[in-house]
């Protein structure tokens, strides 16, 4: 049976060991719910109060933004660590097992290097951002914490991808 992680976040046999995946699915997979509903429950509560009492929820717009990312860079190390990323694979399947060996590893380093240039960028985004006070619209939420937060999980997916280099998991025979 599939636990609600799973569902989410899919199986990793080819990545790290179960026992550390999961902890890392668990929270991931409830966050993402939290964050889910709540998005949820803005928009209904926007939509009726717009069609029905015509006052919508002050600031809807600015908060599904933030919610959903939330939500994507939450999603980042959980596809990370179940090397989820999109791929195209044309020719990989037909190179020998000895390329796909060193190919793997490789991969993996470029796609750690990548994300963190990622990360790297998004804090000093977040950090010029919170240099002048840069808020949301309506609400006037500030906006760097959402690109701290959106920084922070980068670089978790960049160390979960770089744990993926080192950790190899033993094939059957």
């Amino acid at each position: 049976m599939m636990n609600l992680s799973e569902l989410i976040a899919g199986h990793h046999e080819d990545g790290l060991p179960r026992a550390v995946a999961r902890p890392f699915h668990h929270v991931i997979a409830w966050l993402c719910a939290v964050l889910l509903i709540l998005m949820m429950g803005l928009t209904v509560f926007d939509v009726l109060g717009r069609y029905l009492v015509n006052a919508p929820v002050p600031g809807s717009t600015e908060l599904t933004e933030m919610l959903l990312a939330a939500i994507i860079f939450l999603g980042l190390p959980a596809a990370s660590l179940d090397r989820e990323h999109v791929t195209v694979d044309l020719f990989i399947d037909r190179l020998p097992d000895w390329i796909n060996r060193l190919r793997e590893p490789v991969i993996l380093l470029m796609s750690a290097g990548v994300l963190g240039v990622i990360a790297w960028r998004l804090w000093i985004t977040a950090a010029q951002v919170a240099s002048y006070g840069g808020t949301t619209a309506t609400l006037e939420l500030p906006v760097a914490p959402i690109g701290y937060l959106a920084s922070s999980l980068t670089w978790v997916a960049v160390a979960l991808t770089l744990a993926e280099v080192f950790y190899r998991p033993k094939k059957e025979a």
